[in-house]
């Protein structure tokens, strides 16, 4: 095994807000699904680490994540004897030769922007190299795969939320989340299209021609949730030479709603079988959501990417294949795009 790399984990964010509860926390070793102790005893190559804002709980959710970078920039100070961050492909590299793990920074959350240029160039210079567009949230630059619209009013000394959940297949991105997208494709920020309305991936392949990716997706045709990709999005993020991490949110594997509990492990399984047998071995990577779902019991955390890997193997992957899946295919797209 080369090693892994992992595009999608929430770890920063979880840390800062224990953190900000008054909680000692440390990226090198702490009780989350991530760490550094465990990402090296793994073989961990890179870990993308997302600065996530749920806009719709934070008042200035710009401010949110420039605390969120601060955060991760002193972490990664305290422990630059065993990580580095990366901001040009060649970073990898030179991480890995010095016996370091590598650090890329991603955000969860097009709308931090608000919709200003400026700001994209200031994560830019920040060493953001990747966009996440939307949340699940309609935001400045388009709309997700759904949203939740959230009203709040008070009535008789009674406050009152109503939540409510609409598919949003149909609509894409804005005018501004177009000049974004092109924006980021000329300075070297990759497009992540997770949490993307089915329009907006639409939208991101017309506008692009740079491969692009959707950082933590499963296939839609296994497990119907509209997180997940279609089959047709499949090959043509194939065809674009992109990639789409495979996730280990158990809502994203497995439709749990009969009786009898899944095997998460096999549906993880057969996502893989079936995103290959789609889009071919060079469209799949890992995107974990590690920090950012509830517990998986059959992939807990960083320690368990080897049962992954033995379970695929298992089930006729070769090494080849496997080392596309862990780690090659997700350093080609970083090769071309960064």
């Amino acid at each position: 095994m080369r090693g892994i790399i992992d595009m999608h984990c929430d770890t920063i964010s979880a840390l800062y807000d224990k953190e900000k509860a008054g909680e000692l926390v440390s990226l090198r070793e702490n009780t989350g699904h991530v760490d550094l102790c465990r990402m090296k005893s793994s073989g961990y190559l890179l870990q993308n680490f997302a600065l996530f804002v749920e806009k719709e709980k934070n008042r200035n959710p710009w401010e949110r994540v420039l605390e969120l970078a601060e955060f991760y920039r002193e972490q990664l100070k305290q422990n630059q004897d065993m990580i580095a961050p990366v901001f040009c492909y060649g970073d990898i590299a030179a991480n890995e030769a010095a016996g370091k793990l590598s650090a890329l920074l991603t955000v969860e959350e097009g709308g931090v922007c608000g919709g200003e240029m400026e700001k994209l160039h200031t994560l830019y210079a920040l060493g953001v190299r990747m966009l996440t567009l939307t949340w699940n949230y309609p935001n400045e630059l388009g709309f997700p795969h759904h949203y939740r619209a959230e009203e709040s009013f008070k009535g008789t000394g009674n406050f009152r939320e109503i939540k409510k959940e609409t598919e949003n297949a149909g609509s894409g991105l804005t005018k501004k989340g177009r000049e974004f997208v092109v924006e980021m494709e000329r300075m070297g920020m990759i497009p992540d299209v997770s949490h993307l309305s089915d329009a907006g991936f639409y939208d991101v392949l017309a506008l692009t021609r740079k491969p692009f990716v959707a950082s933590h997706s499963n296939a839609r045709s296994v497990c119907a949730h509209s997180r997940n990709l279609t089959d047709d999005m499949i090959r043509r993020l194939a065809e674009r030479g992109g990639c789409m991490g495979l996730n280990f949110y158990t809502r994203f594997l497995a439709d749990s709603a009969g009786k009898e509990k899944p095997d998460y492990l096999a549906a993880a399984l057969e996502h893989a079988k079936h995103i290959v047998k789609v889009g071919g071995i060079e469209v799949l990577g890992l995107g974990s959501d590690f920090d950012g779902i509830d517990t998986n019991e059959a992939l807990p955390g960083a320690q368990s990417m080897g049962i992954l890997w033995d379970t695929l193997k298992s089930a006729s992957f070769t090494e080849s294949q496997l080392d596309k899946i862990f780690c090659g295919n997700v350093l080609r797209v970083y090769r071309e795009c960064l």
